[in-house]
Order: C-alpha cells, then sequence, then structure tokens
C-alpha cells in the first residue's frame, strides 16, 4: 500500500484525560477499530469522516483533503475527487472487513475549516466539505452529525463503541504546525498517485 495516499495511523497511545486506549491519526492516515478505545485528530482544511456500525460499535475515522485540482470538472471521477473517494473506501472496506455492516453504518462529519487562506485561489475546506456530504450522500450512509466550513481548526475525539464524538475549536493558535503539516500533506498529493483500485462491499 506504499503508493496509497491513505495510510493506517501509527500512533497509538494511552490517554490519561480519558482514560482510555487512543490512536492520534494525520492528515492522510485512518484509524478502525472493534475495541473501546479513542480516535483523536486536529483538522484545518481537512475533513475527517467519524464511520461507525451503530449496532456493533466497529468504527473508524480518516482525514484527508482533495488536492488543489485547478481543472477539475466537478464529476465524481475527476482528479482530485479520486483522492477523497479513496479515502473513504479503504475506511469503510475496513470497518465491514472487521465485521460491521453497511445496512447499519452511520456518520459524522467535521473539518473544512477555511485555514488556508491564500493558498489556494479557493475555498480548500469548502470543497472537503462539500465532497464528505456528496459522497455520503451518494453511499447512503446517513449522516447524523456534522460540525464542518468556519474559519477555526478542530480537535475531533471519536469514541467508535459509542459514536460519541467531542470536538474542540482551536480559536487560538500558538504555532503553524496544524497550516504547515496541511500545506506539505496537499502538496505531496499532488505529486504521488493515488493508491490501487479498492472494491466496496
Amino acid at each position: 500500500m506504499s503508493q496509497a495516499s491513505e495510510q493506517i495511523a501509527s500512533n497509538l497511545y494511552y490517554d490519561r484525560t480519558f482514560d482510555c486506549d487512543a490512536a492520534k491519526i494525520l492528515p492522510g492516515e485512518y484509524y478502525f477499530t472493534t475495541k473501546d478505545m479513542m480516535i483523536v485528530t486536529v483538522l484545518g482544511s481537512c475533513v475527517s469522516a467519524c464511520i461507525r456500525d451503530r449496532v456493533s460499535g466497529i468504527g473508524g475515522m480518516n482525514h484527508f483533503m482533495l488536492p488543489d485540482g485547478g481543472g477539475d470538472d466537478g464529476s465524481p471521477v475527476s482528479a482530485s475527487a479520486r483522492y477523497g473517494t479513496y479515502a473513504m473506501e479503504v475506511l469503510i472496506n475496513d470497518v465491514l472487513k472487521s465485521g460491521a455492516r453497511r445496512e447499519n453504518l452511520e456518520a459524522k462529519v467535521f473539518g473544512g475549516g477555511n485555514v488556508l487562506r491564500g493558498f489556494s485561489a479557493i475555498n480548500v475546506g469548502e470543497r472537503n466539505a462539500e465532497f464528505v456530504r456528496r459522497y455520503l450522500k451518494a453511499e447512503n450512509i446517513r449522516v447524523v452529525a456534522e460540525d464542518l466550513n468556519d474559519i477555526y481548526p478542530r480537535k475531533v475525539y471519536f469514541f467508535p463503541r459509542t459514536g460519541k464524538v467531542l470536538v474542540k475549536k482551536l480559536k487560538q493558535m500558538h504555532n503553524n504546525t496544524l497550516v504547515d503539516r496541511e500545506k506539505a500533506y496537499a502538496s505531496k498529493l499532488v505529486t504521488k498517485p493515488v493508491g490501487g483500485e479498492v472494491d466496496l462491499f
């Protein structure tokens, strides 16, 4: 899976605040689990979909961005949309392979903040938010909660077992780590091919 724009998160730790095991995901990563644990990420203009089986509690979260596809025609198969589609497909497939049932899937979506101002002529966050809504609608996965757009980065804590999500808006940034990380991720997307084909169950 070395060519993939999505990779499984490897940053696992014990979170003392929430007293549970946790996985932290960065841009271009995702994580899914059958265990009672937390998945956490920080979003600027990127978007995360928290997807779970509402019966079994199997679920996961991704963290992705559509690369700036200036010439894209907005069709579902446009070059930049393929990145978002791939990010969604790998997460959904891994959740289903772990025992989730498609008819029980529900989603909560977050991010798409306008934090990369001046980075592009178009609002990257808005495009990401629009894409995730459209994708989930096409896949018939119900969105039960969303916190998209606005101008603030967000820290998102997702508990797949219960479906609970805590969102903290970061109204003051003390450094440029988040913006630098997203810019580096965006420029990597432009030069890296999308990962292989993924079959959807």
